[in-house]
C-alpha cells in the first residue's frame, strides 16, 4: 500500500478533480505490475495496473489507494475488469465518498466471492485525497492560501513593493503549488499593483485556470492576465459593464458575473459553489490582503501557507486584515502544521 500511495502521488496536477489514486499487483508476495491514475479521463490506477501484468493475473492480489469504481464514467466500471481478470483479492487504503461508489464498489467484488479488505494506511491515504474528499463531502472547492512576508508580518512596503521578499528557492516552491491547483485566484488589487502573469514557469506542471475578483471591472486591458494565451476567468458583480465584458471575451478569457455579498463585493460562497460545479476542486490564492481576509470571515479556508523571509520591512502591508477578533479564544487555530525550510526562508503550512 505504501508503494500504490507513492504512485498515485505521480499524478498530482494532472488528474483533477477525479481523485489520486495508485494500484499495485501482487503474486506470491511479488510485485509482478503497478500504475496509477496519470490524468483525467485516462485509465484508472487499477486498469492502468491491469495492462502492465505479464500476462493473466488471475488469483492474484491488487493493493489500491481507493475503492474500486463501479459506476461508468469516462471509463469503464473497475470493479467489472477486475471481477473479469480473475483477481482474487483486493486490499483498499479508504472507500470513495463519490455517492456512485461509497462502499459500493467494495460489495460488489465481496458479492463476487472476492476478498476484499479496507482501511490499510486509511489515514495516509484519505490525506492523499484531501482535496478531493473536501470537494465531494462539501461541494466546494479546497482553498489554499499562499502568501511571502517579511519576519515582521509584511507582504509589502509602505510603497507596495514586494519584489521579492522570499527567495528563488522559495518561488520555486511557489510554482510547484501553483501546478498542484485547479486555479489560481486574485483581487483586482493584486492585478494592478503586480501586473502578474499567475503562471507556472520555474518548475515543470500545467498552468492553473486564472480567476480575477474585481466587482467593479476595472481590470486593465493590457494586463498580463488578459493578453497571454492562457485561461483566464474575470469574475464580477457590475451587470452594466457590458462594454467592458464584450471587450475582455475579444480578448479570449471569460467574464462570470456573480451576485454581490453584503460588503458589496463578490459574494465569495456562491462564487466557490459555482467555480466547483465547474469541475474546479482546489484554488491557490495568492492575494491580496481583501480577498485573504474575507475568505478567512466567510470560513472558506482549508489550508494556509506563509513562506517567512529573514527581513523586517516595518511600516508596510499586512497579508491579513481584520477578522473581528479581539481576544485569543477567537483566535484561527490550525488542526495539524507543519514547519519547514528552503534555504534562509521558513514555511508554515498550517490545515484549518
Amino acid at each position: 500500500m505504501k508503494r500504490a500511495l507513492q504512485l498515485a502521488r505521480r499524478g498530482m496536477g494532472t488528474v483533477s478533480p477525479n481523485p489520486l489514486v495508485g494500484a499495485v499487483i501482487v503474486r506470491a508476495g511479488r510485485i509482478i505490475a503497478e500504475g496509477y491514475h496519470r490524468k483525467f479521463g485516462a485509465d484508472h490506477a487499477e486498469l492502468d495496473a491491469l495492462k502492465r501484468a505479464p500476462g493473466s493475473v488471475r488469483g492474484a492480489a491488487i493493493y489500491v489507494t481507493l475503492e474500486p469504481c463501479c459506476h461508468w464514467g469516462k471509463t469503464p466500471p473497475c470493479v467489472d475488469t477486475l471481477i473479469e481478470q480473475g483477481i482474487k483479492r483486493v486490499v483498499i487504503g479508504t472507500l470513495d465518498p463519490n455517492p456512485l461508489v461509497d462502499g459500493k464498489g467494495a460489495r460488489a467484488l465481496k458479492d463476487h466471492g472476492i476478498d476484499v479488505t479496507v482501511g490499510v494506511l486509511e489515514h495516509a491515504a484519505r490525506m492523499l485525497n484531501e482535496v478531493y474528499f473536501h470537494y465531494i463531502q462539501t461541494g466546494l472547492p479546497f482553498i489554499t492560501i499562499k502568501y511571502a512576508q517579511s519576519l515582521d508580518g509584511r507582504i509589502a512596503t509602505l510603497q507596495g513593493n514586494s519584489r521579492w521578499i522570499s527567495s528563488e528557492r522559495a518561488r520555486k516552491f511557489t510554482h510547484r503549488l501553483r501546478a498542484q491547483h485547479d486555479a489560481i485566484m486574485v483581487g483586482r488589487g493584486t492585478v494592478l499593483a503586480d501586473d502578474p502573469l499567475l503562471t507556472v514557469r520555474l518548475v515543470k506542471g500545467k498552468n492553473p485556470l486564472r480567476i480575477c475578483l474585481d466587482s467593479n471591472l476595472r481590470i486593465p486591458l493590457s494586463a498580463q492576465v488578459l493578453r497571454d494565451e492562457g485561461k483566464t476567468l474575470i469574475v464580477t458583480t457590475d451587470e452594466h459593464g457590458n462594454d467592458k465584458i464584450e471587450k475582455i471575451r475579444k480578448l479570449g478569457k471569460e467574464v462570470l458575473v456573480v451576485q454581490k455579498g453584503a460588503d458589496g463585493q463578490v459574494a465569495l460562497r456562491s462564487l466557490m459553489k459555482a467555480l466547483a460545479q465547474r469541475g474546479i476542486a482546489s484554488i491557490l490564492v495568492e492575494g491580496g490582503a481583501n480577498v485573504i481576509t474575507s475568505l478567512l470571515k466567510e470560513g472558506l479556508v482549508n489550508r494556509i501557507v506563509v513562506i517567512t523571509a529573514p527581513l523586517i520591512l516595518g511600516k508596510g502591508i499586512e497579508a491579513i486584515g481584520d477578522l473581528g477578533i479581539i481576544d485569543l479564544e477567537r483566535a484561527i487555530r490550525p488542526s495539524s502544521y507543519k514547519v519547514s525550510r528552503i534555504g534562509a526562508d521558513v514555511i508554515f503550512d498550517l490545515k484549518l
